[in-house]
C-alpha cells in the first residue's frame, strides 16, 4: 500500500469514528424540558420468587418523593431510587435507568428463597440462595423443602443452604424431598414426598454420594418390593443401604 493510500485510510477511519460519536451524542440528547412518560417494572428471578409487585415498587418510590412519572428527566434521581429499593428486605439488587423514549426502567433482582426453616422453640424464617435469612412471610411460588428440628442459624445458612441448592438443581430430588429434619446431635433425616419411610443420612457430609446410592436403591429395590415396605432407610455409611422393615 502506497503512502498516499495509507493517509486516505487514516482520514477515513477518523471520519467514520467522528460520525459515530456525533450520531450517538445526538441520539442521546433529550430536550431540556422532556418529562418521564412512564415507569417500566422488570422483575427478575420470577421462576423462583414472585413476591415484589409494581404497585409495591411505586408505593416505595412515592413515599420517598422519588416517583419519576411526570417529572422532568433532569429531576429523576435513579441512584436514589436504587438506594430506596435496595433497602427492601426481599430485594437483592436494583438497576434504574432512563430510556431514549423517556421511560424509567426499574430492574429488580429478587432474593431467591431455597428453604423454609421451622426450628424447635424458635421463630420460622426462610433462607435465600446466598445463605441469608429472609422473613417467613415471603410469598413464594416455588415449592420449597422444610427444615425442622434443632436447626441453628449458622447451620441453616451454610450447610442446609448448600444442600437445598443441590436439591433445587436436581429435578428428581427437588420433587422427592419434602422435609429435612435435624436431630439434636446434628444428624439429618429426610422425609420424602413419595414413600412412607424416613431416610437417615447421618452427617450431611457427602450427601451427593449418599443420595446417588439412595436413588439407585429406589430404582432397583423399592420399585420391586414397594415404596411402603420399609419404615427407615439408612445411607449413612459408604457402600451400604440399611433398611428397617415396617412392623405389621
Amino acid at each position: 500500500m502506497s503512502y498516499f493510500k495509507k493517509i486516505l485510510l487514516i482520514f477515513a477511519v477518523i471520519a467514520v469514528g467522528g460520525y459515530l460519536v456525533a450520531a450517538a451524542t445526538l441520539l442521546n440528547r433529550r430536550p431540556a424540558d422532556q418529562k418521564c412518560t412512564g415507569l417500566e417494572f422488570l422483575p427478575r428471578d420470577t421462576a423462583f420468587a414472585g413476591f415484589i409487585s409494581q404497585r409495591e415498587v411505586e408505593s416505595l418510590l412515592k413515599s420517598e418523593g422519588l416517583y419519576p412519572v411526570g417529572k422532568p428527566l433532569s429531576d429523576v434521581r435513579t441512584a436514589e431510587m436504587e438506594r430506596v429499593l435496595d433497602s427492601h428486605p426481599l430485594v437483592d439488587r436494583v438497576e434504574c435507568y432512563v430510556t431514549l423514549g423517556g421511560r424509567v426502567c426499574v430492574e429488580v433482582f429478587q432474593r431467591v428463597p431455597v428453604l423454609r426453616v421451622f426450628p424447635t422453640g424458635g421463630d420460622s424464617y426462610c433462607v435465600d440462595n446466598k445463605g441469608t435469612a429472609m422473613p417467613s412471610s415471603v410469598r413464594c411460588s416455588a415449592r420449597l423443602p422444610i427444615a425442622t428440628g434443632d436447626v441453628e442459624k449458622s447451620f441453616a445458612a451454610r450447610d442446609l443452604c448448600k444442600f437445598a441448592l443441590f436439591l433445587q438443581q436436581n429435578p428428581f430430588w427437588e420433587a422427592q424431598v419434602e422435609q429435612i429434619h435435624v436431630l439434636p446431635k446434628g444428624d439429618v433425616e429426610l422425609v420424602p414426598r413419595v414413600g412412607n419411610h424416613v431416610v437417615y443420612l447421618g452427617r450431611l457430609d457427602g450427601y451427593e454420594h449418599k443420595l446417588a446410592r439412595l436413588k439407585e436403591f429406589y430404582e432397583k429395590g423399592l420399585s420391586r418390593v414397594g415404596w411402603d415396605k420399609y419404615s427407615r432407610i439408612s445411607v449413612e455409611f459408604d457402600n451400604q443401604v440399611i433398611c428397617t422393615k415396617r412392623r405389621p
